[in-house]
């Protein structure tokens, strides 16, 4: 699933390339895609018509899009959403779900996703966010975000810290992947209690999510195959440097001990078992 690196990638490009554009037409090409606007596609539709984006803004992992007629169209990429803007010639993806056009006749805004897990909804906004993700924390890269409180509820929590990291509650925009590398920059096994680490240690933890996500976001995300891309379709290269995700029974690159792979919350944790001990 994209992480705050691939989704703030994909916000950057919507800000340039959607922001103050009038929506004169959309087209739901499958339902799913918008499951979360109960009232359903005509509605979806009659109410996205004729309004203006005023911007793109983020939190975590999920997208939205303020509107001059107030309210936000909400987005979540799920395991294989993107959002293209494309010319109007363009053919149509093999799974486009949802067409926006503009009162400026410029490039399309194109929802696509193969598996469809993701979609969009309109939603009503509270004190800046809409209402859906107002229990979603903020990220490490908010300018908002507080050290001393991220770090006193790190240290309460009674879970491994792998967990509390992707608690999206505590903390939002890592998954498995950034919560694995900015692991193995602490030198911090997954299952190590929260609890136990002591303020350094999570001072020293949170600098390591920093850069693994800040240095991720330079090079554009990581891209693993052709889902994960920019609104231009362009993959991000990251996964050049990854350290430790993925990269199972090959050396660590501080130590040389082959990296291990461990089952995970139905997944996979990846660990040096000499640079992380348990």
């Amino acid at each position: 699933m994209p992480e705050l690196p691939e989704v703030e990638v994909v916000r950057r490009g919507l800000d340039r390339w959607v922001a103050g554009r009038r929506i004169t037409h959309v087209e739901v090409l499958h339902p799913r895609a918008i499951r979360r606007h109960v009232a359903g596609a005509s509605d979806f539709s009659a109410r996205l018509s004729g309004q203006t984006v005023l911007a793109a803004s983020r939190r975590g992992k999920y997208l939205w899009l303020p509107l001059d007629g107030g309210g936000a169209l909400l987005g979540h990429l799920g395991m294989s959403g993107q959002l293209l803007v494309q010319p109007e010639t363009a053919a149509d993806e093999t799974h486009l779900r949802v067409r926006l056009s503009f009162a400026d006749d410029g490039p399309q805004l194109r929802f696509v996703d193969q598996r469809t897990f993701g979609g969009l909804s309109l939603e009503p906004m509270r004190d800046g966010l809409p209402v859906p993700i107002a229990h979603i924390a903020r990220d490490p890269m908010d300018p908002a975000f507080d050290d001393e409180a991220f770090i006193r509820a790190l240290r309460a929590k009674q879970t491994g810290v792998k967990r509390a990291l992707l608690d999206q509650s505590l903390i939002s925009g890592i998954g498995n992947i950034y919560a694995d590398e900015s692991l193995w920059r602490a030198r911090l096994h997954y299952e190590r209690p929260a609890a136990e680490l002591s303020r350094p240690k999570s001072v020293q933890l949170l600098a390591a999510v920093r850069e693994v996500l800040g240095e991720s976001l330079d090079q554009g995300g990581t891209s693993f195959d052709s889902l994960y891309v920019n609104v231009n379709g362009e993959s991000g290269y990251f996964s050049r440097s990854l350290n430790a995700y993925g990269r199972a029974d090959e050396p660590c690159g501080r130590c040389g001990t082959a990296i291990r792979r461990a089952a995970f919350m139905n997944r996979s944790s990846y660990y040096c078992p000499r640079c992380q001990r348990r």
